[in-house]
């Protein structure tokens, strides 16, 4: 009885870490193209390529994105959710 309770709890805990949020934030450091309030997106000329983010309510830095076209920025973002955005 104890093996299975304890093949159970280890079940359970495996199981349960797997569902767990990733965590993975990703950097972008570049020139913004351009800022689509319709769709709430910016994009980043990265290192040559166009990145696309979308903006979400809760976004850091995002009340002054039509000051900062043409300048670089870095934008941390998760899933393709821009989590904040800074000037440099």
């Amino acid at each position: 009885m104890k093996y299975i309770l304890t093949i159970a709890a280890a079940f359970a805990l495996a199981l349960g870490t797997s569902f767990a949020g990733c965590g993975k934030i990703d950097t972008d450091k570049g020139k913004l193209k351009a800022v689509n309030a319709e769709k709430k997106q910016i994009t980043i000329d990265v290192d040559g390529k166009d990145v696309t983010r979308t903006l979400t309510p809760s976004t850091k830095g995002a009340e002054d994105l039509d000051k900062l076209v043409g300048k670089k920025v870095t934008v941390q973002s998760s899933h393709g959710k821009v989590e904040s955005v800074a000037k440099g």
